[in-house]
Order: structure tokens, then C-alpha cells, then sequence
């Protein structure tokens, strides 16, 4: 795997340190669910002399390469970094740091540019690599892409890509993974990418999106079990935010954000004396930020408050 770690835009950057200072605490403690490149750790950090960060990421690479810009930056006393699946950080607090309460958390769910373009971790079809599709590539126990594509039976495939793809071909595509797996085991991105598209219909091959776009954001989701990573973890940041506090949520598709949209609003209607939804509607990235960065386009934040 590659450890060279690439650069990354940090999506609405100005707009999350914003929600994340809001409130006047005398504490200024944060947390950064995703530290990926560290955008938005080290403006944190270097938000006011007090600022403490406590960054978790899953991915070797992330780590490696935060622990040496950390370094790099004499921010040692300041960011604190975790290499932990952001649901295991809440114990970890507890069993570690009990004191702390955080004047704002983040969660940045989205994947980091680094692991787009690192193509031998297979999250892209835009060249050949084996299907893995795991962010902690270290961790044995998970099951790769590969092994759910060779492994679980037709119906399984299907109802997988349509639920965490939307995609409405997904019979198509799951008939046609299983008739080439007859064959030989499916262990490449090319692969997979030349299955989508030829089970499409020949009239919708080259629209918009790719053929292979929703199946591979379907197989990432269920390799790393995003969903439900983040259905059981958004409660328990929100528990450990200071009175005050604010936990801010960047999503990147539909997904996502109606989990977020509902726990927020199961928070609020569980106690309407705690919590205090801020954004309505989700705050979008302004026409400049997707003209630099275009992967930024699908991008919703949402923040809520703990208010006593």
C-alpha cells in the first residue's frame, strides 16, 4: 500500500471552524472524527493558544503521515492522534480522558482525496487495482470488496447495491458479478467496472454518471459499514460536547445525510431543553469552494447544539 499521502482539499473549511467555535468555552477542547490530510485538525489548533485537538482516522497511511506533519508543525502538545474507527472514540474518552468535554466535534464523512488517488486501495476504477476497498487495510478481519463480490450470493449483491448505491440496476449488475464469477473470482477494479457497464443497457452507458459509480460507493459503504457506523456513533458525540458545544457533520450523499437529519432530530425531540438544531436545511459549499474543488459539489453540513 501506498504511504506517500496526498494532498487534500478540506471541504467547507471556513464554514466548519465557524460551527465548531461558536460558543465561547473556557475549555477549548475539540475533536475530528476523520483527520485524513488534517485540514481541518490543524486549523483547530491553531484557532487560539488553548485549542487542544483529539483526531481519530482508520487509515495506516493517515497516521503515518499525521503523526510527521504534526512534528513537522511543533503541534505536538496540541493534536492528539488516535488511530481508532470513530464510534470506539466515546469508550476511549471514557477510559482514557473522562474529564474532557469538547466545545465542538466534526465529522467529515467523506472519503479523503488521498485514498481516491492511491489507486492500489481500489476505491477508484479510474485504473486497475485489486477490489478492497477497506480504509484500516491493516486490519485482516475485514472483508475486502473482493470477498464480498465472490462470496455472498446473488439476492445479497443486489439488495446491497441498491441499498447503499440507489442503483436501480442493481439485479443486472449482481446477475452479471456472479455469472463472470463463475468463471474466475472477481478481484479487480477493471473488472467490476467492466461488469456495471455492460450490464447496462447500451442507450445509458456513457450518460452522466458512470455505470460503475453507484456499485462502487455501495461496496465501500458495506466493506467499512459506514451506515451503521454512523447511525450508533452521532448520539454519542453528541453526549460528550461541553453545554454550549456543537457537533458539525459534513455528508456526501443522500445516505448519509438522512441519518444525520433524523438522529439530530431524534436528539432534539428526545429532550428539546439539550438540544438546539442550528442548520434547517444543510449549508452547501459556495460556487467557489466546487469550482476549486469539484468533490466538494455533493457536500451537506449540518450542526447541532447541546444547550444545557
Amino acid at each position: 500500500m501506498s504511504k506517500n499521502y496526498g494532498k487534500h482539499y478540506s471541504v467547507m473549511y471556513k464554514e466548519c471552524l465557524d460551527a465548531l467555535t461558536l460558543n465561547d468555552s473556557s475549555s477549548e477542547i475539540f475533536a475530528d472524527m476523520t483527520f485524513g490530510a488534517g485540514g481541518h485538525t490543524f486549523g483547530l489548533a491553531n484557532s487560539s493558544d488553548k485549542a487542544q485537538v483529539y483526531s481519530t482516522d482508520q487509515d495506516p497511511d493517515a497516521i503515518k503521515n499525521g503523526n510527521e506533519r504534526i512534528k513537522e508543525n511543533s503541534l505536538e502538545g496540541k493534536v492528539h492522534l488516535i488511530k481508532t474507527n470513530y464510534t470506539d472514540f466515546p469508550q476511549w474518552v471514557e477510559q482514557n480522558k473522562p474529564e474532557l468535554k469538547f466545545q465542538g466535534i466534526l465529522m467529515d464523512l467523506g472519503v479523503s482525496s488521498h485514498q481516491f488517488d492511491t489507486f492500489d486501495r481500489g476505491f477508484s476504477f479510474r485504473e486497475d487495482a485489486p477490489l478492497d476497498m477497506r480504509m484500516d487495510y491493516e486490519n485482516d478481519e475485514i472483508e475486502t470488496a473482493a470477498d464480498i463480490l465472490n462470496n455472498y450470493d446473488e439476492e445479497d449483491i443486489a439488495n446491497l447495491i441498491f441499498k447503499y448505491g440507489e442503483e436501480r440496476l442493481s439485479r443486472r449488475i449482481a446477475a452479471e458479478i456472479v455469472s463472470r464469477r463463475a468463471e474466475n473470482p472477481i478481484s479487480r477494479t477493471k473488472e467490476l467496472e467492466d461488469i456495471c457497464f455492460h450490464a447496462y443497457p447500451k442507450k445509458m452507458r456513457f450518460g452522466k454518471t458512470h455505470p460503475a459509480t453507484r456499485t462502487f460507493q455501495a461496496l465501500r459503504i458495506a466493506v467499512n459499514a459506514e451506515l451503521e457506523v454512523l447511525e450508533n456513533t452521532i448520539q454519542k458525540l453528541f453526549d460528550i460536547l461541553d453545554v454550549g458545544g456543537t457537533l458539525v457533520i459534513i455528508s456526501f450523499h443522500s445516505l448519509e445525510d438522512r441519518i444525520v437529519k433524523h438522529k439530530f432530530k431524534e436528539i432534539f425531540q428526545t429532550d428539546k431543553n439539550i438540544a438546539k438544531i442550528l442548520t434547517k436545511k444543510p449549508l452547501l459549499p459556495s460556487e467557489e469552494e466546487i469550482s476549486e474543488n469539484k468533490r466538494s459539489r455533493s457536500a451537506k453540513l449540518r450542526v447541532i447544539q447541546k444547550i444545557s
